[in-house]
């Protein structure tokens, strides 16, 4: 999202994994005996025998005892194995929605909150469960919704268990609004966001326009999985200057809390290398990083990975800790529902969306490998490569696809489902075993980010895509493994492009419909703060940052060191 803010860093790891994961096992009736002749043939003496002593025997001896006891035993296993296991893996698989449907991150209960849990009631059951995207084979859950159905909600602080607006300015990208929670409310079934012309800009901090956004910060945020929403875009098809967007954050880094986000966004980064330093330098070199960028050719000026795989024992980090001591590599990493612009062909004027991720460290000249099989767009006549590649703070993969051109607040006012599907992770494939009542199978899970434009996929980016750059030295970098949160916002800036003042009409209104978080029913994974990438502790032990706008770098003014980095030798 941001173009020319303090961006956040992540870490990137080239160990590959490979998970096997138990399947669900269902219980069979035992097999009939097998060897045992059931007709009753007199003749047989060896029958008649056997009849006339079983005949005679009590079961109730001490080894008719000790027989009947083994098999009690064994069918008990054979019970535990083939009902008990699935039942025990299904309740433990589903305790983060089973046991906490009305408490978000921070801890509120959703009592208080007109008894809004992680999904709304308002949501269709035929929602609860739709078809991947990406793959229509799989069969995705709901995990989070928002129906908006609610007349006139307010999002100020505490107004809401999952979502907050912000009382700030971004000055990040140059923005010439303020952004006021009164900006934005639900009417008529919807979220509206607005951006308004003030009379008095003496009024409102100096700034000519008001504008919102909100978010699930530290609240909600899922890792993996599919986020779609409902969208009415602002304006109209054909007039520059609105800078609509939904997009998701790692909630390690907090959307206009510049010091949070300083040395943490936009990487995605789990090595020790040159990739984790500032500018991407060592010792001069590569040169690489000297050459093949667009100031004087410098690459990067990023302060470097303020949270990486070097940091030394004992610095402040959220953890967690491989077994070598070494710390798991953490960022703010950003993937993008939409951004809204305008555009087309020889100078035509189009609606349009740019979907994308942004990245670092970065590739040399900020290119990245999109060969057909890292990059798959669906349809080239509506898609296209966005021109804007990169720059000193921000690598991003990018590809903008004309939209709904009816779906706009000056048009038609309908609404367009946009979203993105995608796997963690590195270009390693996880396999997962999956057991059923008649056969094995071996499941590749492949890590992506897929991107829908008009409720139909525009384009797929595959892991390999961002993988190891020799020129740079840097290591894969993997599709974010963050626990990400969503924001909604409506802004404006010259930071973004050409703005039409004269053609502009106010107030503008971007309306969300619905918004609504799946995963696929083996890989829940919800919450701001999961094991494998905490984050309350830290944001708690530096409270400060994430509360306050005012700080806008993590050493100037926040006034703390960035942690030590071994590669350096600083430990």
């Amino acid at each position: 999202m941001p173009r020319n803010s303090h961006p956040a860093s992540p870490t990137a790891s080239s160990s590959k994994t490979l998970a096997i994961r138990p399947a669900i096992y269902r219980a069979q009736a035992p097999p009939p005996s097998a060897g045992l002749d059931d007709d009753d043939d007199s003749d047989d003496e060896v029958h008649e025998s056997r009849v006339a002593r079983l005949s005679r025997n009590s079961i109730c001896n001490a080894r008719g005892l000790q027989n009947v006891g083994c098999l009690v035993m064994v069918y008990g296993a054979l019970l535990a194995l083939f009902i008990g296991y699935p039942i025990a893996t299904e309740l433990t698989h589903k305790t983060p929605i089973a046991f906490n449907l009305n408490i978000n991150s921070t801890g509120q209960h959703a009592v208080a909150f007109g008894n809004r849990g992680l999904i709304d009631e308002d949501t269709p059951i035929d929602k609860y469960q739709i078809p991947s995207y990406h793959d229509p084979n799989h069969v995705l859950q709901l995990v989070f919704s928002d129906e908006f159905e609610t007349e006139g909600r307010s999002f100020y602080p505490g107004d809401d268990p999952y979502w907050e607006a912000v009382d700030l300015h971004y000055w990040q990208t140059g923005n010439l609004e303020w952004y006021d929670p009164a900006a934005i409310t639900t009417r008529n079934g919807a979220l509206e966001i607005n951006l308004t012309k003030v009379d008095d800009p003496s009024k409102n901090h100096n700034l000519d326009y008001t504008g919102g956004m909100l978010s699930t910060w530290n609240k909600f945020c899922f890792t993996g999985g599919l986020i779609v929403t409902n969208v009415m875009l602002p304006g109209i098809n054909n007039v520059f200057g609105l800078w609509p967007a939904v997009w998701t954050l790692g909630n390690l880094g907090r959307a206009g809390y510049g010091a949070t986000l300083d040395g943490m966004w936009p990487y995605s980064y789990d090595a020790c290398d040159v990739g984790t330093l500032p500018n991407q330098t060592l010792l001069n070199g590569p040169p690489a990083a000297l050459n093949t960028g667009p100031d004087n050719g410098v690459l990067s000026v990023l302060p470097g990975q303020k949270l990486s795989r070097c940091t030394c024992h004992g610095e402040s980090h959220p953890g967690p800790t491989r077994s070598d001591g070494s710390y798991v590599g953490r960022s703010a990493p950003e993937i993008d529902i939409f951004e809204g612009q305008i555009g087309g062909p020889d100078g035509a004027h189009l609606g349009q969306v740019s979907q994308s991720a942004q990245w670092a460290p970065f590739n040399a000249g900020y290119i990245w490998d999109n060969s057909s099989a890292n990059q798959q767009v669906v349809d080239w006549s509506l898609s296209h490569h966005n021109t804007y590649t990169g720059g000193i703070y921000q690598q991003p993969t990018s590809v903008v696809t004309t939209t709904n051109q009816a779906c706009y607040q000056l048009i038609d006012g309908c609404y367009a489902v946009q979203g993105f599907e995608y796997v963690p992770g590195y270009d390693d494939a996880v396999w997962i075993l999956l057991l059923n009542t008649e056969h094995f199978t071996l499941k590749q899970w492949s890590q992506y980010i897929t991107w829908i434009t008009d409720d139909k996929v525009s384009w797929t980016l595959n892991a390999a895509g961002v993988g190891a750059d020799p020129a740079t030295n840097i290591s894969a970098r993997p599709i974010s493994q963050e626990p990400m949160y969503i924001i909604a916002n409506l802004g404006i800036s010259q930071g973004f492009g050409f703005v039409d003042f004269a053609h502009l009409t106010f107030p503008a209104t971007m309306r969300l419909d619905w918004i609504r978080v799946y995963q696929h029913p083996d890989k829940i994974n919800i919450g701001c703060n999961p094991a494998e990438y905490p984050t309350s502790d830290y944001i708690n032990q530096h409270i400060q940052a994430y509360t306050d706008p005012l700080l806008t770098t993590w050493v100037g003014d926040y006034k703390q060191p960035f942690p030590k980095n071994k590669l350096i030798n600083q430990c």
